[in-house]
């Protein structure tokens, strides 16, 4: 089997793993570069049979809309439905791709390739690890993935029973040379969130990405212990209406202390596409809070927003402090590319004598200590880093490591 990292052995983000038998040919992600110096791939000239992607981050998928449309791209059902919903709510078209989906733990055929997803915990819904055969070859692709969510279980099911005889495991290593000791965990986060809300005297203002559904769960939380309201989005409403689909037991705009507050942008999306929406529109007005009552007691109330929500902050801003509570990694706001939008604002907060600026975020990748325990119980016969900006640092953690760099082929 031929392996060819076109982008990931040194950066964090616009993963893209080829893997090549005789006959057949896929592709591990292709996502978004996360810098504007990242390596280029030239899209048009990667010709696959197919494509799969580990979860519904851009860094992970971004790059598909430059694909021929007839090429399979395999993701997870509620995958593709969060990213339907955020083409459709920024006005822009679907995706052309010829979009397939799979189910965790079950193996189907691509080719000479024999595919198996494993559901994994990380901060985004739906994310995937694949073991991939061929060749009598067995390869893991570890996708993103941590052992201190809410989904933990996964992680140590896959610890507990793990896959043998791996050849080679692909492994993140987003945490390598990061610290995760500040909020260890979600109900870290919730703390926090708690002791920020509980006597507030202006709206708090959560930013964070909606599909990190653990964060909305914390946020939840915090809100039953301290009596606020919590406020989300159409976008985030739309997130939690898919997860109903397969949970009950995840917050959703029926549950209590649970408002939804809409643009006019996001209405006026609603109404144009009806077909894909269904009944939420109609749905989605019981449960509406106004700018005004926002205005009114501006103290209850715990909203749900993107960095991009930065003009919203603005509106309340005044003699008593607004908290923004930022809740994703600090290093997006040290990023300058369009791809963050609302980063310069967010970044200026933390010096803003009427912002009372919070961190609290715990990281959705695994850190140093869990990823050495998933690689002792995988036990591949070669490691190789990927998703990291510190590759070297892999052989002083890990046995059998061989580091490749972007544009490397091998032959395994």
């Amino acid at each position: 089997m031929n392996v060819l990292i076109h982008r990931g052995a040194s950066e964090i983000g616009g993963t893209c793993i080829q893997l090549s038998t005789e006959n057949t040919t896929l592709l591990l992600d292709l996502g978004l570069p996360l810098s504007n110096e990242s390596n280029s791939i030239d899209v048009s000239n990667l010709k696959p049979d197919a494509v799969l992607i580990s979860h519904p981050h851009q860094d992970h998928f971004g790059l598909i809309d430059l694909l021929a449309p007839d090429i399979p791209v395999y993701i997870g059902e509620l995958g593709k439905r969060l990213i339907d919903a955020t083409r459709v709510l920024l006005g822009k078209e679907l995706h052309s791709n010829d979009f397939h989906h799979f189910q965790s733990w079950q193996p189907f055929r691509l080719g000479d390739f024999t595919v198996t997803p494993y559901l994994v915990d990380h901060s985004a819904v739906d994310a995937y690890g694949f073991l991939i055969e061929a060749d009598g070859k067995r390869i893991f692709y570890s996708g993103d993935f941590r052992a201190h969510g809410r989904k933990a279980k996964l992680f140590d099911s896959m610890v507990g029973k793990p896959l043998k005889d791996i050849d080679l495991l692909f492994l993140e290593g987003t945490m390598i040379q990061r610290d995760n000791s500040e909020f260890p965990n979600e109900s870290d986060v919730e703390k926090k969130i708690f002791e920020t809300i509980r006597h507030q005297e202006n709206i708090s203002f959560l930013i964070f990405s909606s599909q990190n559904i653990d964060r909305v769960v914390s946020a939840y939380r915090a809100c039953l212990h301290a009596r606020k309201t919590l406020v989300i989005d159409i976008y985030t409403a739309w997130v939690l209406e898919q997860l109903k689909l397969v949970s009950d037991s995840t917050p959703n705009m029926e549950w209590d202390l649970v408002r939804v507050y809409s643009s006019h942008g996001h209405d006026e999306k609603l109404k144009e596409h009806p077909d894909f929406f269904g009944d939420f529109r109609k749905r989605v007005y019981k449960y509406r809070v106004t700018k005004e009552e926002l205005t009114a007691s501006s103290a209850d109330f715990l909203y749900l927003g993107k960095m991009s929500s930065f003009k919203i902050i603005d509106l309340y801003r005044g003699a008593k402090p607004v908290n923004v509570i930022y809740s994703q990694w600090l290093g997006y706001l040290a990023v300058s590319n369009d791809n963050f939008y609302g980063a310069e604002a967010m970044a200026s907060y933390r010096s803003d004598p009427q912002v009372h600026f919070v961190y609290a975020h715990t990281s959705g990748h695994a850190t140093v200590e869990d990823l050495k325990a998933y690689a002792k119980a995988m036990n591949p016969k070669m490691l190789v880093p990927v998703h990291t900006e510190h590759g070297a640092l892999f052989a002083q953690n890990f046995q059998n490591v061989t580091q490749i760099t972007d544009g490397e082929r091998f032959l395994l």
